[in-house]
């Protein structure tokens, strides 16, 4: 009976791994979100931490999927493959512009680095031009900043992390028009009037 039980488990050892794989991905998950609200302590919005809870999840379930597949015999060659096609992504991940995975990964830099939060005004500098405003969210996709004058701006990740971001002290005032602007639009209306 013993001698039997043991060369079934030596028969079936890569199903009980990955039976044991699938058992231990929920505690690890759970590893994981106590990790996360250790990292954060309530310094972020809860809507923010389940985007991120859910972005760490979904890279947790990738990483055990492959470690299963190759426990289970995928070639050396396969597992090349897969780790410079992995580089690749992570290459445009870091350095493409306007790419969607570049995105997401800047919504993970943000969000570890935590400098700027839900509520603060913010300077976003381009050169000799710039962006204000209030950060109303920070989304996976984009940072919604909203102006002094009311309107909103959707800034994308990659730019918020690639450029100079000045946090400001207090509200911006609203810049008026040239007094010369004024005229002429006075001017206009005053057409339109007659």
């Amino acid at each position: 009976m013993f001698i039997t039980l043991v060369e079934l488990v030596l028969e079936q050892y890569k199903l009980i791994v990955t039976m044991f794989a699938l058992l231990l991905f929920p505690f690890l998950v759970k590893l994981q979100k106590k990790l996360l609200i250790n990292m954060v302590k309530g310094r972020i919005d809860p809507h923010r931490q389940y985007r991120a809870e859910l972005l760490l999840t979904i890279i947790l379930a990738i990483v055990m999927v492959c470690l299963v597949l190759v426990f289970l015999g995928i070639e050396l060659r396969g597992l090349l493959v897969l780790g410079s096609s992995l580089f690749a992504m992570l290459g445009v991940a870091l350095f493409a512009a306007w790419s969607l995975l570049s995105n997401l990964t800047s919504f993970l830099l943000m969000f570890i680095q935590n400098d700027c939060r839900v509520g603060y005004w913010v300077r976003v500098i381009d050169g000799a031009n710039f962006v204000e405003g209030k950060v109303v969210e920070m989304g996976l996709m984009n940072v919604i900043l909203e102006h002094a004058e009311g309107h909103r701006i959707l800034y994308p990740n990659n730019l918020f992390v690639v450029r100079p971001v000045m946090i400001l002290n207090r509200t911006p005032k609203v810049v008026k028009k040239p007094y010369l602007n004024q005229l002429i639009e006075k001017k206009r209306i005053n057409k339109l009037n007659n």
